[in-house]
């Protein structure tokens, strides 16, 4: 999917311990990267994902992660990574990353990941909240990120409720 589909990317530079002896990114790594690119989606939401976890507001689990290498990632190199919501379904969400050579056009790698809503302390299945999923619909419909003020509860979760809409540094 071309680059300019996304509204949303942020990056990273590889660092040695994600790397192999010749220097390139090994495989594992990526999966801290879909970590990142989540975060990151979320943070640029106006929320922290874990803080809302934090507060029990809502938390997932990663339940299904496909990775699909193009072209090596190398140690000091800046990656861009590219995410999107492709899907929410009642109880899950859909993370589609593409990573990038910073200001490069070269696919390295697609991942796309299937986070399921969850009580921690039961195991048991929880629906995405309304407030996440608007948030998550709008700026992938517009490319635009609305104020938390609309949602207080997640504001609140977010330790946002005294300034709802401020983001988190």
């Amino acid at each position: 999917m071309p680059k300019n589909e996304f509204n949303f990317s942020t990056t990273v530079r590889v660092r040695w311990m994600e790397c192999d002896a010749q220097g390139i990114v090994f495989n594992g790594a990526y999966m801290g990267y879909l970590e990142i690119a989540q975060a990151e989606y979320f943070r640029n939401l106006g929320f922290s994902i874990y803080k809302i976890a934090q507060n029990d507001y809502f938390d997932s689990a990663v339940v299904k992660a496909d990775l699909e290498f193009k072209s090596p990632a190398r140690v000091d190199e800046v990656l861009e990574l590219f995410a999107r919501v492709s899907r929410i379904g009642n109880t899950s969400m859909t993370l589609k990353v593409e990573i990038y050579p910073e200001k490069e056009d070269r696919l390295l790698t697609t991942m796309e990941a299937v986070y399921v809503g969850f009580h921690a302390d039961t195991g048991t299945t929880r629906p995405v909240p309304d407030a996440i999923r608007s948030l998550v619909n709008h700026l992938e419909e517009t490319g635009e990120v609305l104020s938390l003020e609309s949602f207080p509860e997640l504001a609140e979760a977010a330790g946002n409720s005294e300034k709802a809409g401020d983001r988190l540094t």
